[in-house]
């Protein structure tokens, strides 16, 4: 092993909001001291519950990723893990994201876009788990 994964960064024109929807959806701590970092308007983190870090970096001129095309490309997205795709769909689009596309409904998951464009998915069974 050469390295450890310390935390994903995502480029945004307002970390500490973007901090605060991933909060809202992974809970967790928003600009948790940390002594690797500073948080400030430039800089924000979430240490969610897991052990996963988030960091939110400020870039002037931020242009979104327009899923599918690849116009401004995504470059990556994340993977959320839900026992109730249906509850969970609600609860991010009242957190502020916006429905990107159905996904594939017999798989199980359905694409996303935080509220600074990048993509996320829900994947999960529809209906409570049981």
């Amino acid at each position: 092993m050469i390295a450890e994964l310390e935390c994903v960064v995502l480029d945004c024109p307002d970390p500490r909001e973007l901090a605060g929807f991933y909060a809202s959806l992974l809970g967790g701590e928003v600009d948790r001291p940390d002594r690797r970092w500073e948080c400030d308007a430039e800089w924000s983190t979430l240490h969610t519950p897991g052990g996963l870090v988030l960091a939110f970096q400020r870039v002037a001129g931020y242009r979104p990723p327009r899923w599918p095309g690849q116009e401004a490309p995504q470059q990556f997205h994340l993977d959320f893990g839900v026992t109730d795709r249906e509850r969970a769909h609600e609860e991010v689009l009242a957190a502020g994201a916006t429905l990107l596309g159905a996904g594939d409904e017999e798989r199980g998951w359905r694409v996303y876009a935080d509220p600074a464009g990048h993509p996320f998915c829900l994947v999960g069974p529809s209906g409570a788990a049981g």
